[in-house]
């Protein structure tokens, strides 16, 4: 199918959405990208994308002509600039070959088109604001300043070359793969940094969810009326930033901060005491913007933006999910769910999961998925309230919290405990032996030697909170750190070091009242162990050890403990 539409910028958070929806319309697209085209091609059939209609070409905007092939081009009629530079602190060279004669590239480049019916470029919607001016580069800094004069150029190019323009000025794109700007002030809230808000109770920055601007940006060339005209998209709805974090922090069961600092003294106080990049704080205005058109254009397409409150909180599930950034979201449902009066991050199967999962100390939920990865059936873990993701102070117990969060399973499903966890699974088994098919303990400390230097350093706090993911695989005895970038995120979380090791050293003082309870459990128990990582003494319940492993033969040896689990299953619904 010989691409009827560029989309210049393809392998960006924009651009590789934009790609997907050309192609649900059964558009032949040629993806432009700067680099190879893998990344590109593996996200879409992530997505289950429909790919016979896509080309992979490889292009430079930063050069005449592009870098594109001068064959297979010629039934273009609609190009999109989707490619821009989009950073903060950036060389002001580096801003204007990329958003500033690169987009002047695409324009001239689109003028050679036999067939063309449309030029979309991608702007932004400070070029409205009240007190934009001339393009300054001290003043703006490199990203907007590049914009403007972008802007202002691509417009210039097209009268003189006689191109049909369309251009879009979103306000901040929100979705799964937006990692800056109110995403970093996303990321200081949840962590418990974020003292004070910049700006007054006025300040408006307006989001966009990223699936309907895409939906906009593929249907402006299907309408003639689009051509020459300039839109706004941004939802209006969007509430004020103070109760815009507010509504963040609720979700996400964190604190809002309560004061606020005028912009004019953030921009005087030094940025390690701010953490705020200075080219930010001109988004921070109370400026409105005239979103009529857009708003008609898309009445007239059908398109429909989703309620902005709950974008913002499927957004915040992502960033979180995805550690702002610096991992990967896992490949089932997750994020931030109310369990009882508790915040919690679930990710799973709440009504009929097969196996429940309870992770350990330090790690979190996610140190249960190379072993959810390898089983073929419905799974439910979740980050213990106090703990990894989930809001940093628990209302209740965690026997209570567990309770809560099984209360809505139907069926019963395996429960699997890890380490610390082994305490509250023991107990929910006791309490409702109905509920269960089968426990397993993995590691159960309550039955291991209390050696762990967590639970007898005084300076642990402090070594735990600065620990590095290399470090602690290295304390934790584990061969890579692969898998502890997102623990040490959440130990960087105010107050997160203490729990933990609070929380160590009191399940420590619980072993014998543990010990007591397993003859009084009427559930199949059963343990798993790693050979280096012994019993303290027999406890007369069925034992597997995976030879080789340690304390967490979950990230260890997650094929052998995966392989189990199914047997484990097996005998529990043969009962």
């Amino acid at each position: 199918m010989p691409p009827k539409s560029v989309v210049l910028g393809a392998g960006g958070f924009i651009g590789r959405s934009l790609v997907a929806e050309l192609l649900s319309r059964g558009q032949g697209v040629a993806a432009a990208v700067h680099g190879h085209g893998d990344r590109l091609t593996r996200w879409l059939e992530e997505q289950r994308v429909d790919t016979s209609g896509l080309t992979v070409v490889r292009a430079d905007i930063t050069r005449t002509g592009l870098g594109l092939p001068e064959q297979g081009m010629d039934d273009v009629r609609d190009v999109y600039n989707a490619a821009a530079r989009f950073a903060f602190g950036m060389d002001p060279a580096e801003a204007r070959a990329v958003n500033v004669d690169g987009a002047a590239h695409v324009v001239e480049w689109a003028a050679a088109r036999p067939l063309l019916r449309r030029v979309v470029h991608i702007s932004g919607y400070r070029m409205a604001a009240a007190d934009a001016g001339s393009p300054d580069y001290r003043r703006d800094g490199a990203y907007e300043a590049s914009k403007r004069q972008g802007d202002a150029t691509v417009r210039e190019r097209a009268r003189e070359l006689g191109v049909p323009l369309t251009v879009a000025n979103p306000s901040t794109v929100i979705g799964p793969g937006q990692y800056v700007g109110l995403a970093d002030l996303a990321g200081e809230l949840w962590r418990g940094r974020l003292a004070a808000l910049p700006g007054g109770p006025d300040v408006f920055l307006p989001v966009v969810e990223l699936n309907y601007f895409v939906r906009f940006l593929a249907s402006l060339p299907e309408h003639q009326e689009s051509a020459g005209r300039t839109y706004w998209v941004l939802d209006d709805t969007t509430p004020p930033l103070p109760e815009l974090v507010a509504l963040l922090a609720g979700h996400m069961g964190v604190r809002a901060p309560r004061r606020s600092v005028p912009v004019g003294l953030v921009k005087r106080l030094p940025r390690a005491l701010t953490r705020a990049d200075p080219e930010t704080l001109s988004f921070l205005s109370t400026d409105r913007y005239d979103t009529s058109s857009a708003r008609k254009f898309a009445a007239s397409c059908g398109l429909e933006m989703p309620p902005v409150d709950d974008a913002l909180r499927e957004w915040a599930d992502h960033l979180v999910a995805a550690r702002f950034g610096r991992g990967r979201a896992p490949r089932v449902p997750c994020g931030f769910q109310q369990v009882g009066t508790d915040r919690t991050w679930v990710a799973g199967d709440r009504e009929r999961p097969d196996y429940v999962f309870l992770h350990g100390l330090p790690v979190d939920a996610d140190s249960w998925s190379p072993v959810t990865e390898r089983l073929d059936a419905a799974t439910l873990a979740a980050d213990l309230p106090g703990f990894g993701r989930s809001a940093p102070v628990p209302r209740r117990s965690h026997d209570e919290w567990l309770a809560d969060l099984l209360a809505p399973v139907r069926g019963r499903p395996v429960l699997v405990a890890h380490s610390y966890s082994c305490g509250p699974a023991l107990r929910y088994a006791l309490r409702y032996p109905g509920r269960v098919g089968a426990v397993v303990l993995v590691s159960p400390a309550f039955l291991q030697p209390a050696s762990s230097w967590l639970t007898r350093s005084p300076l642990a706090v402090p070594v735990l909170r600065r620990m590095s993911a290399e470090q602690l695989a290295k304390s934790l005895e584990l061969p890579d750190d692969s898998c502890l970038e997102g623990p040490v995120a959440n130990l960087g979380r105010a107050g997160a070091a203490v729990r933990v090791v609070a929380a160590l050293r009191s399940a420590y003082g619980q072993r014998a009242a543990l010990r007591s309870l397993l003859p009084r459990v009427t559930v199949p128990v059963e343990l798993v162990v790693g050979a280096r990582d012994p019993l303290e003494e027999p406890s007369g319940l069925p034992v597997t050890e995976i030879a080789a492993a340690g304390h967490y033969p979950q990230l260890t040896h997650p094929d052998d403990l995966a392989a189990h689990l199914v047997r484990v299953r097996e005998r529990a619904a043969a009962r």
